[in-house]
């Protein structure tokens, strides 16, 4: 009998055969969350593939989440993008969680983009900010690595700069050329599905977190397990609770990222382009 490590290797080897047969390889990634799914109609020639219909891909059952993997180009850059994410708080085991993560690197990305909303704990965030994740808080109770090792990359894996400074400096740039503010924070992932109380967010600022969610941080393990450089940005959504303003409510969450989507898109297109410059292999002399 196949361990679980093993059994999940062989079901994302499997998708990614699937995935294959649509004759794309893609050099970026992108996971893009709650209500943040729309970056992915931009993509040029763009095939849609919905989770169902990979194997083995577990279904993503919340509000402002598509699951669809889109196939693209951005201007000229390979893409997949997942439409929408699975949770942890929605049942799944933490490495079910990050199959769609493991899915784009099986698939040939090098490096992954990752979008979340946030909650805003940092003075300086308001509601439709853009925050460049700089670090991770994680207090989500587990991690994806917990279970036989599979023998990928090291087994304690160094996560003192787990997003990549120079798809930083790339986001960074992509904000200044296309006019788009973009703040910088630390990111907190609790568990969820309920939303934090006035003490915990108490607590997280008192830890330096300057936003909360509930995703992302599964994936960037998962990724930097497998070598793949990571990126991420928040989506300012709402203020934490206990703070003035704070509105705790999913459909608000989506209206505001509905809101944010074309400064977002034109910010994620712009740092695509980017990313790929940090990430694409170097021109062999034939090729020059």
């Amino acid at each position: 009998m196949l361990s679980m490590s093993a059994s999940l290797d062989a079901q994302v080897t499997e998708a990614a055969r699937y995935v294959a047969r649509f004759g794309l390889r893609p050099n970026l990634g992108v996971i893009l969350g709650s209500g943040l799914g729309g970056f992915a109609e931009s993509l040029r020639d763009s095939i849609r593939v919905p989770y169902a219909d990979v194997p083995h891909f577990p279904a993503a059952s919340v509000a402002g989440h598509a699951g669809v993997l889109c196939l693209g180009h951005v201007e000229n850059v390979p893409v997949a993008c997942l439409q929408g994410r699975v949770h942890l708080y929605e049942g799944q085991p933490a490495a079910r969680v990050v199959f769609g993560a493991r899915l784009l690197v099986a698939c040939g990305c090098r490096a992954v983009l990752l979008t979340n909303a946030a909650g805003g704990i940092g003075d300086q965030l308001q509601p439709g900010d853009l925050m460049l994740i700089m670090d991770h808080i994680n207090l989500m109770g587990t991690n994806p690595l917990v279970g036989a090792d599979d023998g990928v990359g090291p087994r304690f894996v160094d996560l003192s700069r787990a997003y990549d400074p120079e798809l930083a400096q790339a986001a960074r740039s992509a904000a200044h050329e296309t006019g788009v503010e973009l703040r910088e924070g630390v990111y907190a992932a609790m568990l969820g599905p309920s939303y934090e109380t006035p003490a915990e967010i108490r607590m997280l600022r008192t830890l330096g977190a300057d936003a909360v969610g509930m995703s992302t941080v599964p994936e960037v393990i998962a990724l930097r397990k497998r070598g793949v450089r990571v990126g991420a940005v928040s989506c300012i959504t709402n203020l934490a609770a206990g703070l003035e303003g704070a509105v705790l409510d999913h459909a608000h969450v989506e209206r505001t990222a509905g809101d944010a989507r074309e400064r977002f898109s034109r910010l994620l297109a712009r740092w695509v382009v980017r990313a790929h410059a940090v990430v694409a292999p170097a021109a062999s002399p034939d090729m020059l």
